[in-house]
């Protein structure tokens, strides 16, 4: 609880200071950019105002006389306070990650209930930023207000996604076979890729229709392979054959049918199948989360059996070490974080955690069953009594079967503003697994995602 006090024109006395400390984030100039509609790129974390190849990330000077505004606001004099002036001279800069103090001083009362005070903003450093006076009308009565109802913000960045395309850029493009790339959307999604040297695409279908989709796009094939092949089976079969012959590493679906590409990976003569079952992880940046968070599995295994999940869960474990991941923490979820015989998921939940700890899943933290809120919420596990390295922290969320990890993926994508790059694990290459309504930064994700772990797929 927030409770901000006031302090009445007649107790006011001059010489009275109130302070305040606030430290200049990224989200605070998002915010300002979007309130003001000052969209200086000086101002916008990570762009370069200037043109000198450095981002600035300067903190608009509007941004913070407004910090003086909240001293005078929630302190001296307080809740009821009404501006009527402010004179400010700006004589330094703040960057982000700076601490700026806030001091307002009383100086003079005057009429009518006004009140002149002297207002002033600090750096780090004690280096002055900002000098000048206001003058407010100070609240007659005392009053109070809680603050903690007014509505909070979330600012809708994916800051996880772009280090992970900072991480992936630098590497040689992997070799992926696009297979059926015929419409404009899945063809603009290989060919991003290409431009941000993720991807080394080798497109296979029909030419003239793959030809039709680039002119709609405005994009030139010029040095791009392209394969035929007269039907969606065909290409994946022969997508499938650049892999085992070894001159692609990953699979990119394209207007296709999963099942027609599955199968044809799964073909037990001519496919590549290795001793692990297949899985799908959405991988989703979420605003307001400190870490990548992976959804499995949503988009392959309807009803899987505890085998089926020792694998689900040991390819997730795979894909995040190969993203950076030291040690991925994952949750089995289930409707509660107990273990009981009439809900079978906890059975399982809890059967896949003793698995972890006797070595039988490597690589990972597991721990379950956990219900929703205290997998990802530490306050929450911590309210339950649960006592666990991944409760409240988890990286990976296990669902119990498709149609709940299907659903909350759609509701991180559609309600919490989550972008989701997708990959199956399990064969001998990744593949990703497009969407028409994918977004750029998610079509690029996924391929940063292959980018990443190409190199790691089971025997």
């Amino acid at each position: 609880m927030t409770i901000f006090h006031n302090i009445p024109f007649e107790r006011l006395q001059v010489g009275m200071e109130a302070h305040a400390e606030r430290l200049c984030v990224a989200d605070d100039f998002y915010v300002f950019a979007h309130a003001s509609g000052n969209l200086n790129p000086l101002h916008i974390p990570e762009a370069d105002g200037d043109g000198d190849g450095v981002p600035e990330a300067i903190a608009p000077s509007a941004w913070i006389g407004a910090l003086i505004s909240g001293v005078l606001g929630n302190q001296l004099p307080g809740p009821g306070t009404v501006y009527e002036s402010q004179t400010l001279r700006f004589v330094g800069h703040a960057t982000e990650g700076d601490t700026l103090r806030i001091t307002v001083r009383l100086l003079e009362k005057l009429d009518g209930r006004r009140v002149r005070l002297d207002t002033r903003v600090t750096g780090t450093d004690g280096t002055a930023i900002a000098e000048g006076e206001a003058v407010v009308i100070a609240p007659a009565i005392d009053t109070q207000f809680d603050a903690s109802d007014v509505p909070g913000l979330a600012v809708h960045r994916h800051r996880h996604f772009d280090a992970l395309l900072k991480r992936a850029e630098p590497l040689a493009p992997i070799p992926t076979a696009v297979v059926v790339p015929d419409d404009a959307a899945s063809l603009e999604g290989a060919l991003m890729a290409a431009d941000h040297t993720l991807i080394t695409p080798i497109l296979v279908g029909d030419p003239a229709r793959i030809a039709a989709a680039a002119e709609a796009l405005g994009r030139d094939l010029t040095g791009i392979e392209i394969i035929e092949a007269d039907s969606d089976h065909l290409a994946a079969v022969r997508s499938v054959a650049l892999v085992k012959d070894g001159r692609a590493r990953a699979l990119m679906k394209g207007q296709m049918h999963t099942d027609i590409l599955l199968s044809a990976v799964l073909s037990h003569e001519a496919g590549l199948r290795t001793g692990r079952r297949l899985s799908h992880c959405f991988v989703f940046d979420v605003p307001g989360l400190p870490h990548l968070l992976t959804v499995t599995d949503a988009a392959i295994n309807i009803a899987p059996d505890l085998a089926a999940k020792v694998d689900i869960v040991q390819n997730a474990i795979d894909l995040l070490i190969a993203l950076g991941i030291e040690t991925p923490k994952v949750g089995i979820l289930s409707a509660v974080e107990t273990v009981t015989p009439k809900i079978p998921s906890t059975l399982d939940a809890a059967i896949l955690s003793k698995m972890a700890d006797r070595g039988q899943i490597t690589g990972g933290l597991v721990d379950g069953p956990l219900a929703l809120d205290n997998a990802l919420d530490l306050q929450a596990a911590r309210t339950k009594g649960i006592k666990s390295l991944v409760a409240g922290r988890a990286d990976v969320l296990v669902a119990p079967n498709l149609e709940a990890g299907n659903m909350l993926a759609k509701e991180l994508t559609f309600a919490a503003h989550a972008e989701g790059g997708g990959v199956v694990m399990g064969a001998r290459c990744p593949i990703i697994l497009t969407s028409r309504a994918d977004s750029a930064k998610a079509r690029l994700a996924s391929a940063a995602i292959v980018a990443l772990c190409a190199g790691s797929v089971p025997e």
